[in-house]
Order: C-alpha cells, then sequence, then structure tokens
C-alpha cells in the first residue's frame, strides 16, 4: 500500500499497475492488482482516515462542504456502473463510470473526503452482471442525491467541522435534499433550475419591490426585484481567474425556524453599458438569520473548488488513471487516490506556513 501511494504521488505519466509495479521494483502488478482486489483491509476504514486527515490539516469553523459527480471514461461493459451516460468532465454522453464525491474546502485548502460509484438501474436491474462485477447483492440503486445524503451524514456523525454545503443544480434542485440538510440543521446554498418553483415569503422587503406571496418561479422572484437589489461582489479568484457578479437576493418561505432564514440568492453575469443583462444563476440558501449576501455569494462561489481537486487528483495522484474493472477495485484505487491527494494538499498548506511538511510514513 505504502509503494502504491507513493507511486500515485511520483512524476509516472501513467499510474496503473503496471507503472506502479516498476516503479516499486517489481515484475508484474500481480502485488499491486491483489492491493486493489482481494488484500483484506478495510477500505471504508481508510476513507474515514482521510477525512480525518484532511480535517487535521485542513479544518475551520468557515469551511464548506461540497457535493459533486465527475466521470471515468471507459471502453467495454464490464466495469462496474460502466454505462452510456452524461459526463459533466466531458460535457456529453460518452461510455463512462460516474462517482460522487464529498469535498472538505476550508482558507487552508481542499480535498476529497468521501466517495461513491454510483450504478444506474440497468445494472442494478440485473444482478448476474452486478455478481460478475463483484457488486454486493444488498447494493441497490441509489440516485446520486442519495448518495450525498449517505456521504454528508458520514461527516456530521464524524464531527467534522463546517458552514455551509454548497452544490450544483444536479443537487440542489432536488428538494428532499434540501428537506434533509434542513431537518439535519446543515446550512446550504444550492444551485438551482431557474423554472424551480418556491413559496415567496410576501414580507415588507417583497411588498417594496412588488412581489406577492405564493408560489413562484425562481427566475420570475428575481425578474421583479429593483435595480437597487443587485450588489456587485468579488468572490475570490477562481480557476480561470477573478469571479466578480452582480448578486441579489429575495426572502423565501412563510414562516423561519428561529434564528435561521431561507433565501433565493442570484448572480448576474457582468455586461459593458448599453448592453441586456448577462446570464442568471439561481441557488437556494438556508442557513442562519443573520447571514449575509456577501455570505450566500461566498459560499455559492466556493464550488469550483471541488472542480479543482478533480483535476488536481488526477492530473497528480492518479485517480482516473486505475484499470480494475470490480467493485471493490474501484473503491479501493479511488480511496487510496484520494489519500495521495490529501497528503499533498497537506504537504502545499504546511509549507506555505513555513512548517515541516509531513512525511510518507504519516
Amino acid at each position: 500500500m505504502r509503494e502504491y501511494v507513493a507511486g500515485l504521488v511520483a512524476g509516472l505519466e501513467r499510474k496503473n499497475g503496471w507503472t506502479l509495479a516498476e516503479r516499486a521494483g517489481e515484475a508484474s502488478p500481480d502485488g499491486m492488482q491483489r492491493l486493489l482486489r482481494w488484500a483484506d483491509w478495510d477500505i471504508d476504514g481508510a476513507r474515514d482516515d482521510v477525512r480525518d486527515y484532511v480535517v487535521e490539516h485542513l479544518q475551520d469553523p468557515r469551511a464548506v462542504l461540497i457535493l459533486d459527480d465527475t466521470g471515468f471514461l471507459k471502453k467495454g461493459i464490464r466495469s462496474a456502473g460502466v454505462q452510456r451516460q452524461y459526463s459533466g468532465t466531458a460535457g456529453r454522453v460518452e461510455n463512462c463510470q460516474i462517482g460522487t464525491f464529498l469535498a472538505y474546502a476550508s482558507p487552508r485548502g481542499h480535498a476529497l473526503i468521501d466517495r461513491e460509484l454510483y450504478l444506474p438501474e440497468s445494472w442494478t436491474a440485473d444482478r448476474d452482471r452486478c455478481q460478475a462485477a463483484g457488486i454486493p447483492d444488498e447494493v441497490t440503486f441509489t440516485t446520486k442525491p442519495r448518495q450525498a445524503m449517505a456521504m454528508l451524514a458520514r461527516a456530521i456523525d464524524a464531527g467534522v467541522p463546517f458552514s455551509w454545503v454548497t452544490a450544483d443544480e444536479a443537487y440542489g434542485q432536488v428538494k428532499y435534499l434540501r428537506v434533509w440538510l434542513e431537518a439535519h440543521d446543515a446550512a446550504y446554498v444550492l444551485a438551482t433550475k431557474c423554472n424551480d418553483t418556491l413559496i415567496s415569503a410576501g414580507g415588507c422587503d417583497e411588498a417594496i419591490a412588488g412581489i406577492a406571496a405564493g408560489e413562484r418561479r425562481a427566475d420570475e422572484l428575481i425578474a421583479e426585484l429593483p435595480a437597487r437589489a443587485w450588489r456587485r461582489l468579488s468572490v475570490g479568484a477562481g480557476a480561470h481567474g477573478p469571479r466578480d457578479y452582480d448578486w441579489a437576493r429575495v426572502p423565501i418561505r412563510i414562516s423561519w425556524a428561529p434564528g435561521r432564514g431561507h433565501w433565493l440568492l442570484a448572480r448576474r453575469k457582468i455586461t459593458d453599458p448599453g448592453q441586456s443583462p448577462g446570464e442568471i444563476a439561481y441557488y437556494v440558501c438556508f442557513g442562519p438569520r443573520r447571514s449575509t449576501l456577501l455570505d450566500l455569494a461566498w459560499t455559492a462561489g466556493s464550488r469550483w473548488r471541488i472542480e479543482e481537486c478533480f483535476q488536481q487528483a488526477k492530473n497528480e495522484a492518479g485517480l482516473d488513471h486505475y484499470q480494475v474493472r470490480s467493485w471493490r477495485a474501484w473503491y479501493a484505487h479511488i480511496t487510496l487516490s484520494m489519500l495521495a491527494h490529501a497528503w499533498l494538499v497537506a504537504v502545499k498548506t504546511q509549507l506555505t506556513k513555513g512548517e515541516p511538511a509531513p512525511t510518507a510514513n504519516t
């Protein structure tokens, strides 16, 4: 295992069983393949160790938990969960596996802390195919939002310190996920579609804007806001440079729990004078009543960090370099790749602070 993880952080062009074995001085990839497929070790226990390691080095009460999925392009039909399906990574329908992930992002850095392999219904309805791929009989079809709930539950039960949860509209538009987060008093800023229906609060702020209470579409609520409701805010530098937008929010829901609030947040691209308003993105929000527009905007803007986690883990820790087909081997490799990436993040964090870097024995 030590050699496997060390190989994942080495400067190898490809990080698969053969190349990792060669780097370790082994004559064949049998040992590396055995580690992933059959060796007796607790893969979920290792997942929890990765999470605890990340929290140890990056913990901050202002941290954000970020949900997203990424695709792993594959050939053939035997790899667990593979089929032609939409991959956000490729931006199109491809033959691929989809992994659902949870990232931890704080001012100190960001890393992946949990993962689930998505199994389409075409797989879970064919138990013979599942058995051939080593998928346990008790594994049934689970939507990506419910996988997200399972990962969030593990983080909450482990006492992971965070302030907000964020995700794109594939998760944010799912109302049962929002209900679950509110039941666990987990504040969120979740992207949603323009046609998502929300209950307008009908309070004094909305009365000034001429907005009546009732069920309304997100784009209708935002369209009725006056120009003075928009504020230009910077939410820091993203993967592609500064992220300056115009932001606005409107309260939603007729009643709020003590100390909590609900808002619809909107982000508008900045356009040149005289042009029509830029493209608008929408977010459903729940959190402390005292939350400011900047708090919500900053949380929404933090979602890009999981995309950076995916890019770094794939480029620097071999997240997508595996050549395995079975259910267990996928979880084993992905978990060890998350460990390798977490170690790289911890090294960077400690070097930035001027502290000795953690050794490979950590």
